[in-house]
């Protein structure tokens, strides 16, 4: 007699995780394609929304629910820190992760004090960038070491670098984007055209930004702002930025 055969046992499929939603908003497209491409292809991660302005963004975030929005600082017509301060009044707890090009001793703090739960460069290797995602993911906030230190810096000896100390925390968003602007090189024209404004408009917050930092000339905010830019990036935690002339 025969016994019977029993039947090999088959293991169940593992089910799997479900993906985290994100949403990618930057104005170009090359870059939300090579970001979006690293993002699928982590088995928990996916984008699920992409806007190329902050009232795209707006608009995506008022009808659909994510996990997640990365979010570029610069824009257009308005700036990744309004945005910021806009989702969170849309949305509020959703996580936002600041992803730009721009120096993060430039825009971090200013990115944090908005809303957003951190910041990390465009250039960092896609392994930091992962971690800077899962990590505000979790419910933690994430900036660099580097930034970890200047921050704590500044909060420490707050009161002596303000002693005679010009700083900039009284400008605009839009003011400090065009400030940075000009410290990087970028003449009015060019300006203009990262910003997505009309000349005659960057000429207005030329003229807002000398009576504000009470310059007298064109020349002398050309000055102070790139040496503004130079000590934020090229210097450590101890930079203080510079007095206007």
């Amino acid at each position: 007699m025969k016994t019977p055969t029993e039947s090999p046992t088959v293991a169940k499929p593992s089910k799997a995780p479900d993906r985290r939603r994100l949403l990618l908003v930057d104005d170009h497209p090359v870059t939300r394609r090579g970001v979006a491409a690293l993002i699928n292809a982590e088995r928990d991660l996916e984008v699920a929304g992409e806007a190329d302005s902050a009232p795209r963004a707006l608009e995506i975030v008022g009808h659909q629910q994510f996990d997640l929005a990365i979010v570029d600082v610069s824009l257009g017509a308005m700036s990744g820190i309004e945005l910021i301060k806009n989702l969170k009044v849309l949305a509020p707890s959703l996580p936002i992760l600041v992803m730009s090009m721009h120096d993060e001793g430039l825009y971090a703090e200013r990115a944090l004090r908005a809303g957003a739960h951190g910041y990390i460069m465009k250039q960092e290797a896609s392994d930091k960038i992962l971690i800077a995602i899962q990590r505000v993911l979790s419910g933690d906030l994430y900036i660099s070491d580097k930034m970890k230190e200047k921050m704590l810096h500044r909060l420490v000896n707050k009161k002596k670098e303000t002693e005679g100390v010009f700083s900039i925390d009284t400008l605009s968003d839009r003011e400090m984007e065009v400030f940075q602007l000009i410290g990087n090189g970028f003449s009015t024209r060019q300006i203009a055209s990262q910003l997505h404004l009309s000349v005659k408009t960057i000429d207005s917050y030329r003229e807002h930004l000398k009576l504000k930092l009470q310059l007298e000339s064109g020349p002398d905010l050309v000055r102070f702002a790139i040496q503004w830019v130079k000590s934020e990036i090229a210097s450590g935690p101890s930079a203080a930025a510079p007095v206007p002339n």
